[in-house]
């Protein structure tokens, strides 16, 4: 037997392997390899610049032409990556949309499984009812809608209101455990109280409420605009005398806890709160998992990756896993940050480098 018809014979029973494998429902493992364990992350996901002067238009166009109500439930407008072609996904794991409620609107009441925040970057007006407690929405609060808490929007005033929405239902869906129910058609409550019970009841700097349990998400609905700008002023001022706090030079920042763990406020997504002093730069940093930054005020440069972002009030970026992201202040910036990370840790793939570290 020649060689030629050794090799011909040889192709002939891989391909009848190949096509056995096949009507098995089998993959060989040594043509996947390098797609199934790749040297690092390989997102699908690409960093990407949302403007705040081009989503806001459009969102209140969409509140002049698109009704709320049972159906749509919410007039939410949802962030689509360019590398996820044809899904309403910032990123492989989370959701982000731009709300809007118009004068005296009201969305109903429903729940899902989806674990949900809101951030307002300018406006209020907006009372969320969740579980029945009223919380005020204001400009740079972080309100908390927990999964399978029941939750609600009423707008009192006759102007309207747009806010970022952040949930997990990417990854929900990814883990096929999502659930959805609608509640009543009836508002639970029309207080519009200027602190919700959870604030009464939680919103006390380092003291736990002793009759009340431990809890998986944040009992404290509302995080306030005021206590954030505190903290983050605070962390400056100290460094100015020597004191040891920020991130890194010029470079504060919060995290939004559980009072009751002091984990994150929610338990897939981590919410966080930075601050730049004008001119100061950042360590480039990379982490496993992804992440989504809104400008709350001031102006910016973001460099991800291969991309360079001018940004501005409101504008929005995403960072995909394991790309490199720097900031560089022109004027002082507060930026508003949530990412997937809590996930990754509970797992024990979470991986961070900074600077020239691989």
């Amino acid at each position: 037997m020649t060689d030629t018809t050794s090799e011909q014979t040889e192709r002939k029973l891989l391909d009848e392997l190949y096509a056995d494998f096949e009507d098995a429902g089998l993959i060989p493992l040594w043509t996947q390899v390098d797609g199934l364990m790749p040297m690092s992350p390989q997102p699908a996901a690409i960093p990407h610049l949302w403007r705040w002067a081009q989503l806001l238009p459009i969102a209140q166009r969409s509140g002049e032409l698109v009704p709320v109500g049972r159906g749509g439930e919410r007039r939410a407008m949802a962030l689509s990556n360019p590398g996820l072609p044809g899904l309403p996904y910032a990123t492989p794991t989370l959701w982000t949309a731009i709300q809007y409620l118009g004068p005296r609107e009201v969305a109903p009441s429903h729940r899902h499984s989806q674990g949900a925040f809101r951030f307002v970057v300018e406006g209020e007006g907006v009372w969320t009812n969740v579980d029945g407690d009223a919380v005020a929405m204001r400009r740079g609060d972080l309100l908390l809608t927990p999964s399978w808490a029941f939750h609600e929007h009423q707008n009192v005033t006759d102007q309207p209101m747009a806010w970022l929405d952040g949930l997990d239902i990417p990854l929900v869906s990814q883990l096929d455990a999502g659930f959805f129910e609608f509640g009543p058609d009836e508002l639970s409550t029309r207080e519009t109280p200027e602190r919700s019970r959870g604030e009464r009841l939680w919103g006390h700097p380092g003291l736990r409420p002793i009759g009340q349990p431990e809890r998986r998400n944040s009992p404290l609905g509302a995080y306030r605009w005021e206590h954030t700008d505190a903290a983050l002023t605070a962390q400056l001022e100290l460094e100015d005398e020597g004191v040891p706090g920020v991130i890194e030079p010029g470079h504060a920042g919060v995290r939004f806890s559980n009072p009751t763990t002091g984990n994150d406020a929610l338990v897939t997504m981590r919410t966080e709160m930075r601050r730049l002093r004008a001119g100061a730069q950042t360590v480039p940093v990379r982490s496993v998992g992804s992440a989504v930054w809104q400008v709350f005020d001031g102006e910016a440069v973001a460099h991800v990756g291969d991309k360079v972002f001018e940004i501005a009030k409101g504008d929005l970026f995403v960072v995909p896993s394991w790309c490199e992201v720097s900031l560089s202040a022109r004027t002082q910036v507060d930026l508003f940050r949530f990412s997937d990370e809590p996930v990754y840790e509970a797992l024990g793939l979470a991986r961070t480098s900074r600077g020239d570290q691989k």
